[in-house]
């Protein structure tokens, strides 16, 4: 082989080795750089929900997409059905689709580790929307004030029920939220319970804050306390509507007082008719709005600001923190409504014309 030829050779491989190298260098920038990938000004979202058969989640994703798109980025959202491993593989599919950030919902917040570590391997930031996440390297937390969420339920009771019997239906065991509701309620009632001002006849939580689940707790306390129960310390609308499904049974519906959280159709009626006492709004457009933001932030490399932090078993998370407000038949007009997040009609849906308050202009 001639000298020339050989030269040739080697100059030819160098250059394909150099196109080949270059080649591959851009492709590890482009699925794992995120201020490189979104430099456009277009970013992609990954939004898994914990479960989207659930009134509250649905109207948190359409404003979420809504503003998200809005700021510029495209969302991929999957519900995982309130499944855990689904949740897991779904935000794995996710991230093989090369997603710039991910925000989740979690359903259990102890079982995600696997993929948010996936996640901050590849350098893609993950927001924990409502839900905190538990174990993991996170880089925001976007919810309510949710110890003070429980802290409103339980005022708001025993001003109905200043002394009495309650029995406390907790949310979900592996929510942590539901153990940060229960830490607010508790502030309020231990004082009380100390005194012998209010006794505790019952205490269970309710997998996956299911109504089903919550009206036969419900149906076995009232049997097991002959229907001598003045308070229910309901945590969300969910397990306060299977509540009122068992009082209903013993025709006791709007004889004890109940809370409850999220401030669904179905319990703001309940209220309007009398059957449940009080819900917590979380007003959704403020969270979901937030949560677009700082996700579209993140996914841009840029910087956010939170005043408080969380700690998650690894690390201080910042903690993004919105404030809830407390919702009874007095003011349903003024927040719910006067929001847009139910219509007028809706809400008095089963209450006569003559009985309702004025409709806003």
């Amino acid at each position: 082989m001639s000298k020339l030829f050989k030269s040739g050779v080697i100059a030819v491989m160098s250059i394909t080795i150099l196109l080949l190298a270059a080649a591959c260098g851009q492709d590890a920038s482009n699925g794992n750089d995120n201020a490189d990938a979104s430099s456009d000004g277009e970013v992609t979202i990954g939004l898994s929900v914990a479960d989207l058969t659930l009134e509250r989640w649905q109207h948190d994703r359409d404003i979420f997409v809504e503003q998200a798109e809005e700021l510029g980025a495209d969302v991929l959202v999957q519900s995982a059905d309130g499944e855990d491993e689904k949740q897991l593989s779904q935000i794995q599919n996710m991230l093989s689709q090369g997603v710039d950030a991910l925000v989740i919902i979690a359903n259990n917040s102890d079982a995600l580790s696997p993929a948010v570590n996936q996640a901050k391997e590849e350098n893609i930031p993950v927001v924990a929307y409502d839900r905190l996440i538990n174990n993991a390297e996170i880089d925001a937390y976007v919810s309510f004030d949710n110890e003070r969420v429980g802290e409103m339920q339980a005022e708001y009771l025993i001003d109905q029920v200043p002394t009495g019997k309650y029995f406390l239906l907790g949310g979900a065991p592996t929510d942590n939220n539901a153990q940060m509701f229960r830490d607010g309620q508790m502030n309020v009632l231990d004082p009380l319970i100390e005194s012998g001002d209010i006794e505790v006849v019952g205490d269970q939580w309710v997998e996956g804050w299911s109504a089903e689940t919550a009206m036969s707790i419900v149906e076995n306390a009232l049997t097991a306390n002959e229907n001598d129960i003045d308070a229910i310390v309901a945590t969300n609308d969910s397990t306060a509507g299977g509540a009122v499904q068992a009082l209903s049974a013993q025709n006791l519906a709007g004889d004890i007082a109940i809370s409850g959280q999220d401030a669904d159709l179905a319990a703001v009626q309940r209220i309007a008719e009398g059957t449940q006492s009080m819900t917590v709004y979380k007003p959704i457009q403020d969270i979901a709005t937030k949560n677009a933001e700082i996700a579209v932030k993140l996914a841009k490399g840029e910087d956010i600001e939170a005043e408080d932090t969380v700690n998650n078993g690894v690390t201080d998370v910042p903690f993004i923190k919105l404030d809830p407000i407390k919702v009874s038949q007095e003011n349903l007009v003024d927040t719910v409504i006067a929001d847009g997040f139910h219509s007028f009609e809706d809400v008095y849906e089963n209450i006569p014309e003559d009985e309702r308050p004025d409709k806003p202009e």
